[in-house]
């Protein structure tokens, strides 16, 4: 695996999974999880998914370094839109694996 320079590190704590609660160390995230059973259609529509926080900070990064290599251009990408989906879903080998 490469190394990297972090050039910022953001930290969060999760408690009970994808049916607990979550906090950024900074206090900007704080979240209420909650998990269908069986990834049926949620009944309380006002706690999210983790999955939703995970494709939507995935989008918003992706779109920040964008912007970030287009300035290094001389180019605006500041309007850009980035779409993201998260899967999960077995492995071959066994177990499970995260894709965006």
């Amino acid at each position: 695996m490469d190394t990297i320079k972090p050039l910022f590190t953001a930290t969060a704590t999760a408690t009970g999974g994808r049916n607990g609660h979550s906090e950024a160390t900074d206090g900007s995230v704080v979240a209420n999880y909650l998990c269908p059973r069986r990834w049926a259609v949620r009944e309380n529509r006002e706690q999210p998914r983790p999955s939703t926080s995970l494709r939507a900070g995935y989008a918003a990064c992706f779109g920040g370094a964008l912007d970030l290599v287009a300035k290094q251009h001389k180019q605006d990408a500041s309007k850009a839109k980035v779409t993201c989906a998260v899967s999960i879903g077995p492995r071959d080998g066994g177990g499970l694996r995260a894709c965006r």
